[in-house]
């Protein structure tokens, strides 16, 4: 059984509702209990998410009263004309990207079937409603909680998580098996999993600006992801005995330690080009062994570099770059002192 608590969506959903119904009720409005459920349906997870779809109900529902207006009047109050008013007005709505509203503006026309008449009033009444549903839960949905302290925890986690990897890679091509179980895997797929809808909500939350640094931070380290995925069977079959494997497990962890926001990806891609020059100039390999061990190499160093050359596009932000590195810092300080 799942834990029963009340989030603040929640919250502003009964506290919205019960507002719309107060106010349609205050203003002796027929039907006044439609604003509250149309509060419920325009209450979204993001401030954008809650605009568009107002609009497309309120937009639905318009056609709709417009459509049922027309063939009410012309065929009468019975289930043919029903049948003809949603025939019309579900594709109407559907071309005016208001598909979302076609639930709502189902409600607000059958009110007309079952008032038995078209009137000035019965419109007034019902675009009353529309209104207050829609403008309350506009209201309601002006707070929206800040994800950004949430994303730059993630952030952390996800350097941390990176780190660990880059420094296990080393150790095993130092000192071969060991009892890494490889977690950080699984940890950082899912931080970068959920912290990418996390970050686009928070974008959707901003009607004056596009902040979409935290997004296009965690698309980046997704793609790094799949590049230390696949470093992973090479790494492995590389002899701990080879010299040129112990420098890489020394770049390997000058990498761990530059795990961060900023960007170092200049350094890094200046020692790659050594490295390869390096393992150029050795001898040709002897046997099928050797072979196979400078074939993983320079593999390695071609995907290291694409992991670097993904993180040179990158365009940090210099605020936020600086504040989680003091966290970074922070942290590195705590884990000295443990």
């Amino acid at each position: 059984m799942g834990r029963f608590r009340i989030g603040y969506r929640t919250l502003k959903t009964a506290v919205g509702t019960a507002i719309s119904v107060y106010i349609a009720q205050l203003l002796q409005l027929d039907y006044y209990i439609s604003a509250g459920v149309i509060t419920i349906l325009c209450i979204t997870t993001t401030k954008r998410g809650s605009l568009t779809v107002s609009i497309e109900r309120l937009v639905s529902c318009v056609i709709g009263l417009g459509v049922a207006s027309v063939f009410f009047e012309l065929i009468g109050y019975n289930p043919v004309a029903v049948a003809m008013l949603f025939l019309i007005s579900i594709p109407l709505s559907v071309a005016a990207n208001a598909a979302r509203g076609i639930v709502t503006s189902s409600v607000i026309v059958l009110h007309l079937y079952t008032e038995g008449q078209v009137s000035a009033g019965i419109w007034m009444n019902e675009l009353a409603i529309i209104f207050i549903g829609i403008g309350v839960a506009l209201i309601m949905n002006l707070y929206m909680p800040s994800s950004e302290k949430s994303l730059a925890q993630d952030q952390l986690s996800l350097e941390d998580a990176f780190r660990k990897i880059w420094e296990e890679y080393a150790n095993y091509l130092r000192f071969g098996d060991n009892i890494w179980d490889g977690g950080e895997f699984s940890e950082a797929a899912k931080i970068i999993d959920e912290a990418k809808g996390k970050a686009l909500r928070d974008i959707d939350n901003h009607f004056l600006r596009d902040d979409d640094y935290f997004y296009h931070y965690f698309r980046m380290r997704e793609k790094q992801f799949s590049v230390l995925e696949s470093i992973l069977p090479f790494i492995s079959s590389i002899d701990q005995s080879v010299p040129q494997g112990h420098k890489m497990a020394d770049y390997m962890d000058e990498l761990s330690d530059a795990v961060s926001p900023g960007n170092t990806a200049g350094y890094f891609l200046y020692r790659l080009d050594e490295m390869k020059l390096e393992i150029q100039q050795m001898e040709l390999p002897k046997t099928r062994h050797e072979f196979e061990i400078r074939s993983s190499l320079f593999y390695i160093l071609y995907e290291i570099e694409e992991y670097l050359l993904i993180k040179k596009m990158f365009k940090p932000d210099p605020k936020r770059t600086h504040t989680i590195s003091g966290k970074r810092l922070n942290r590195q300080k705590a884990r000295r002192n443990k």
